[in-house]
C-alpha cells in the first residue's frame, strides 16, 4: 500500500518525473531501474536540478534529505496511481487491442474534447510505466478520460486494468500481434480479453464493433454498444467513394450524417472512425461536432498517412507493423488509382514461430495481386522472394532508392517500428 507521505506529497505537488534529462523541477521524481540502468544513482541530481521529492528503493539513498524511500520504485509508481484513481469521479474509457490503439484513443479524444475537457494518453505511453505515468498526469478537473493499454503477454491488460480500472472500455480488434509474447492467436484473444473481464466484474459497459464475430463472442455477456453497418447498430456507417481518403457516412436512429471526409488513408480505419461517433454520440456530443472533430482530425508518427511529394504519392504506415495490419495496408495499396505501385516493406517482429510463415503470406499477398516489392529484414531470406529485392537496413534500402530513383507511383511504406522504415522516405 503506498504511504500517506508520498500521495500527500503528489497531492500537493501533483507532477511526477523519470528521467532527469527532461527538466524534474517541481515533480516527485520516480527512480526507475531497467537492464542497463539504475535511476537511484541520479537521486541527488534530480533534487539539485529542483525535484521536490525523490522517490528511491536503493539502500545507498537512506537518510539522505529529500528522499522517499519504498520497497520497490515501479510498484509505488502504480500504487500511487491507483490511489490516485480511486479519487476519480469521471468517467474513464479503457482502450486496447491488436492494431489502431493509438489513432482510436486521439479520434475518441477529439470528438470527446469538443463537449468535455478530456485526458487522454499521451503518445504510446501504454503499458506498466505508462498507463501509471498516464493516470498520475490527468488534472483534478478532467470530465472524461481515454486510457490507451497495449500488452505483449497474457496478464499484462488485466494488470494494467486494475491500475487505471476503466468505467467503460473498447477492444479495437483481435489479430496477429506479438504471436510470440502470447503464444498464438487464442493468446491474443485470451490477452486483449482481459479488459472484457474488468468491465464485467465492475458491471461496466463496452463498445464493441458488431460487424467483427471475435469480439461480438468474447463480449456476449457484457452491456455493451454496438457500432458498425447494421441497421440494429446504435451507430452504423458506410464508406463513401473518395479519391485518396477515407470518406464515411453515418446514421444513428432518423439522424443521417452527410460524407465526412476524413485526412485518414485507407478503407480499414472505417471502424476507427465510427467508433468515435459511437462514443461521442453515447456521451452526448453534438453531430455537428463529431463531424467537424474527424474531419480536422491529422494523423502523425507515420500512421495512415497520405503525403505527395514532388515525385510520387506515398502511403505512409511505418509507425509499426503486425500480419493483420500489413494485409490490411497491402489490400488498401490494391484500391488505390494509379498504374505504378510499389510497397517497400520492413519485417515484422515477436511472430515467434510464425514468423517465416506470416512474412511468406504476405510475399503471397503482393505476388496474387502483381504488385511488385523491395523488402527489408533478414527473415524475408528464408522466405520464397523470388523477384523481390532484400535489402539487411531501411538505410540499405535508401542508398538503393537514391542510385535508381522511383517516380509516378504510389507507393506503401510499412514495417515493424524498430526497422525505422521511415528513414527511406526523403529518397521518394
Amino acid at each position: 500500500m503506498i504511504s500517506d507521505q508520498l500521495y500527500q506529497t503528489f497531492l500537493a505537488n501533483p507532477s511526477v518525473s523519470t528521467d532527469t534529462r527532461k527538466d524534474p523541477k517541481d515533480t516527485i521524481f520516480f527512480c526507475l531501474r531497467g537492464p542497463n540502468f539504475d535511476a537511484n544513482t541520479f537521486a541527488e541530481e534530480a533534487l539539485k536540478k529542483g525535484a521536490v521529492a525523490v522517490v528511491s528503493d536503493a539502500d545507498f539513498n537512506r537518510g539522505k534529505e529529500g528522499l522517499i524511500i519504498v520497497d520497490d520504485v515501479l510498484q509505488a509508481l502504480q500504487q500511487l496511481a491507483i490511489r490516485y484513481r480511486e479519487s476519480f469521479t469521471f468517467p474513464v474509457i479503457g482502450l486496447t487491442g491488436s492494431n489502431g490503439k493509438t489513432t482510436n484513443k486521439e479520434l475518441i479524444s477529439s470528438v470527446l474534447i469538443k463537449k468535455y475537457k478530456t485526458a487522454y494518453t499521451s503518445g504510446n505511453l501504454n503499458n506498466h510505466i505508462g498507463v501509471p505515468l498516464s493516470i498520475l498526469s490527468i488534472p483534478r478537473d478532467t470530465e472524461m478520460a481515454v486510457i490507451e493499454m497495449g500488452a505483449n503477454h497474457v496478464g499484462e491488460i488485466a494488470a494494467l486494468s486494475k491500475i487505471s480500472d476503466p468505467d467503460l472500455g473498447m477492444i479495437t480488434n483481435i489479430g496477429k500481434a506479438h504471436l510470440e509474447g502470447f503464444g498464438g492467436i487464442e493468446g491474443v484473444k485470451k490477452g486483449k480479453s482481459e479488459l472484457y473481464d474488468h468491465l464485467k466484474k465492475k458491471n461496466g459497459k463496452v463498445f464493441v464493433n458488431g460487424d467483427d464475430p471475435v469480439l461480438m463472442d468474447l463480449s456476449s455477456d457484457l452491456d455493451r454498444i454496438l457500432f458498425g453497418t447494421k441497421r440494429e447498430h446504435f451507430v452504423r456507417g458506410k464508406i463513401e467513394p473518395s479519391e485518396d481518403h477515407l470518406a464515411f457516412s453515418y446514421s444513428q436512429g432518423d439522424f443521417s450524417s452527410k460524407v465526412i471526409q476524413s485526412q485518414l488513408v485507407g478503407e480499414y480505419n472505417f471502424y476507427n472512425m465510427i467508433a468515435a461517433v459511437c462514443i461521442g454520440r453515447y456521451f452526448n456530443v453534438d453531430h455537428a461536432s463529431i463531424a467537424e472533430a474527424l474531419s480536422i482530425y491529422s494523423p502523425s508518427n507515420n500512421r495512415s498517412q497520405l503525403t505527395k511529394t514532388e515525385f510520387n504519392t506515398l502511403i505512409l504506415d511505418a509507425y509499426n507493423a503486425n500480419p493483420t495490419s500489413m494485409k490490411a495496408a497491402i489490400d488498401n495499396l490494391c484500391r488505390f488509382k494509379s498504374s505504378e505501385k510499389l510497397a517497400l516493406l520492413g519485417q515484422m517482429l515477436e511472430l515467434g514461430k510464425d514468423a517465416v510463415a506470416e512474412h511468406q503470406a504476405i510475399i503471397n499477398q503482393l505476388k496474387a495481386n502483381n504488385i511488385p516489392a523491395m523488402l527489408v529484414g533478414n527473415i524475408f531470406n528464408s522466405c520464397d522472394c523470388a523477384g523481390f529485392p532484400v535489402f539487411e537496413s531501411s538505410e540499405a534500402l535508401a542508398k538503393e532508392l537514391e542510385k535508381t530513383p522511383i517516380k509516378k507511383a504510389a507507393i506503401l511504406v510499412k514495417g515493424s517500428r524498430s526497422v525505422q522504415m521511415e528513414k527511406v522516405v526523403e529518397k521518394l
